[in-house]
């Protein structure tokens, strides 16, 4: 992890970036379906992903909205203390939970997978 001191704009890059993987990752979506559902283009999502270009605000949070995550996981290091793992348990914890509410859904009102 960088330290205060090293801190600039291609950390934050890289920050959001391997985040950005992570979510989606966890979300089992494309680069191509995340900039479906966001309204971005798939060229933008690729790019902010290889380091290419920054993020505004507004496209964190429909990156956010479209992830079902908070904004704040999006500045999560790479290597966390033992003590900080939970935030990547709350995430696999909310992935899991995503599959088994879609799941009940799916068999609650009949329909076959």
């Amino acid at each position: 992890m960088a330290k205060k001191n090293e801190i600039d704009d291609q950390y934050i890059y890289k920050l959001i970036s391997n985040n950005i993987k992570r979510l989606r990752s966890l979300n089992n979506i494309s680069q191509l379906t995340l900039a479906g559902t966001t309204g971005l283009t798939h060229n933008f999502i690729n790019d902010i992903e290889n380091c290419k270009k920054g993020v505004s605000a507004k496209t964190l949070a429909k990156l956010a909205v479209a992830l079902n995550v908070e904004p704040y996981q999006f500045f999560l290091p790479e290597n966390i203390p033992n003590n900080e793992v939970m935030v990547y348990v709350r995430d696999f914890n909310d992935s899991l939970q995503k599959v088994v509410n879609e799941l009940t859904q799916q068999y609650l009102s009949g329909e076959k997978p």
